[in-house]
């Protein structure tokens, strides 16, 4: 039988995951099961390499004692925390919302712009565009100065994202806009209406991603 598609939030947030639950909504029943866990041993948001790095091994663990019943994995952590160690781990599909979200983008526009939290995720986010080797279409990356928990005030949090995404797209060139967190996953259609330019949620771009490998029992361990 199918096993069901394991969706991690890397932070304790339940909150950012009952989110990350209601941005796939769509995506149920479209194949694999999707369930989407908190790490509870992980900090209340992600903000940092070092806050990133310290969720590795916890969510390792908490995959392992889900490989039984698991058909693939989604880390819903835009910095990709333990994606390539998981992958080392299972031949399951494993896919990272970072990566998949520009894998994404790359086909809906010729230059992409992303929306960070703070502006000390920039240059995380700049190595690993830099890593994938796409630095060359990429437009911007423009910070909203919010935390992941100020995320949680619709107000304030919509205002700076329909700005932002504003000068990706007016002052940088953007074609396309990745939201640069799961916590925004709530305010991906207001924007994408506001702005009339494709704006890609990168959970759903990943367990988008993640469904079809299932489907086809595509992995990165064929025979495995």
């Amino acid at each position: 039988m199918m096993g069901t598609l394991f969706v991690i939030n890397p932070n304790s947030s339940q909150t950012v995951t009952d989110g990350i639950a209601a941005a796939l909504a769509p995506l149920q029943g479209m194949g694999a099961p999707i369930a989407c866990l908190t790490l509870a041993e992980g900090p209340p948001g992600i903000e940092s390499q070092a806050e990133a790095d310290e969720t590795i091994a916890p969510m390792l663990r908490l995959a392992a004692r889900l490989e039984h019943d698991a058909a693939g994995f989604v880390i819903a952590c835009f910095g990709d925390p333990g994606v390539h160690a998981l992958r080392n781990r299972t031949a399951k599909p494993v896919l990272g919302i970072q990566e998949a979200a520009v894998s994404t983008a790359l086909t809906l526009g010729q230059r992409f712009g992303i929306i960070a939290i703070l502006p000390a995720s920039v240059p995380r986010h700049l190595r690993a565009l830099g890593a994938m080797g796409v630095l060359d279409r990429v437009a911007g990356d423009r910070a909203l100065g919010l935390g992941v928990a100020e995320l949680a005030d619709p107000a304030i949090t919509q205002e700076r994202l329909i700005d932002t995404g504003r000068r990706l797209r007016d002052q940088d060139g953007a074609e396309v806009l990745i939201l640069g967190c799961a916590g925004m996953a709530r305010y991906r259609a207001v924007l994408e209406q506001v702005l009339q330019i494709p704006v890609i949620d990168p959970c759903q771009a990943a367990v988008a991603m993640a469904l079809g490998r299932i489907a086809l029992s595509q992995t990165h361990k064929p025979g495995a």
